[in-house]
């Protein structure tokens, strides 16, 4: 889907964000013409500023003359604190949730009204899905989103629960009454379940992770297709290893057993069964 042409901003900082939010995973290579018209700038300015991200490595020229996003803005963004930290803990539970379903394994943050992937590992032949790493997906219509916004600061809450909740699918919560429902059972289960919200053919199971202070700094969740799909089977093993994570983030919650866990106890001498 094309994006409008904006008006163009003011400041040399604006305009230089402005050219690199043009590019998307829809339009990943753009030319210097597509880039002007998209960002509303004039096309000799365009050249100049496209010249310096370029030089300072922002962006990247094919040799067709077209542009595309620069390594330099992979090596920055992986130094942000919160996703290198969350990341590093979660991937070897990321990996264990791609090795029990064979599709999709994610972990995903909040940032806005969207959440954003961090990770995800998918099989060959896994379901085809709208994210990916670095992508962004709406609150109420993904499994993670719905994680992240059952736990969010009740401010955020209510301004997605007012605003506009498009409907992606026929099975997309777009009634707020709805979503505040959906989002009290989540914060009692401690897990999500989302069913064709985006794309009727794939179902999520996502459970919250939670950082030093028990607060949920993430989501993770393993995407599978929808039909035939046994969430009661899944939800488990995503728990399960979003307590792991929560565990290796240092979460007083996640130290101990949880109640539905018996711990055995045996008299001195006496050998367990």
């Amino acid at each position: 889907m094309s994006r409008p042409v904006r008006t163009p901003p003011t400041s040399v900082g604006a305009r230089l964000l402005g050219i690199l939010d043009v590019f998307s995973a829809d339009t990943p290579l753009l030319t210097l013409s597509d880039i002007s018209r998209r960002t509303g700038l004039a096309l000799t300015t365009t050249h100049r500023l496209v010249g310096e991200l370029t030089g300072w490595g922002a962006l990247e020229r094919d040799a067709e003359g077209r542009y595309r996003i620069g390594l330099r803005l992979w090596e920055i963004g992986s130094l942000a604190p919160r996703s290198v930290n969350i990341r590093d803990s979660a991937l070897p539970f990321v990996e264990d949730l791609y090795s029990a379903t064979h599709q999709h394994a994610q972990l995903a943050v909040l940032d806005g009204h969207e959440v954003v992937y961090l990770e995800r590992i998918s099989g060959r032949d896994a379901v085809k899905v709208s994210s990916r790493i670095g992508g962004r997906l709406p609150l109420h219509a993904t499994g993670v989103g719905l994680v992240l916004l059952a736990h969010a600061d009740p401010l955020l809450q209510e301004e997605v629960l007012h605003g506009p909740l498009t409907r992606y699918s026929p099975k997309t919560i777009a009634e707020p009454e709805q979503l505040r429902v959906t989002l009290a059972a989540v914060r009692r289960d401690g897990f999500a379940v989302s069913d064709g919200q985006i794309e009727p053919h794939v179902l999520s199971v996502a459970a919250p992770v939670h950082g030093a202070h028990d607060e949920v700094v993430a989501a993770v969740s393993v995407v599978v297709p929808a039909d035939g799909a046994e969430p009661r089977l899944l939800i488990p093993v995503v728990r399960a290893a979003a307590r792991g994570i929560s565990r290796g983030l240092g979460a007083p919650s996640a130290r101990h057993l949880p109640r539905s866990v018996r711990r055995e106890r045996h008299a001195p001498g006496q050998a367990a069964g």
